[in-house]
């Protein structure tokens, strides 16, 4: 749901876009913080927001760390 988001801050599309690894952290309603595969060795990191079911909110892609690699470490940012 969140790589239209992506691809408009990126200005591209992406062929590839495959979540190989994530972590969640409780707020006010969740961030997702996922790994995504995008094609060749590149990665990026997402930070996805899921509010409080009461909110009835769509996923919003807050922020996001591009040219990563398999091998970095998904961390909190």
């Amino acid at each position: 749901k969140v790589k239209p988001q992506l691809e408009e801050k990126e200005g591209k599309t992406f062929d590839v876009f495959t979540a190989v690894e994530f972590k969640t952290q409780v707020v006010a309603g969740t961030n997702y913080f996922i790994k995504v595969h995008v094609g060749n060795d590149e990665f990026v990191h997402l930070r996805v927001f899921r509010s409080l079911p009461h909110e009835n909110r769509p996923l919003s892609l807050h922020s996001y760390q591009s040219s990563k690699t398999r091998h970095d470490e998904l961390a909190f940012f």
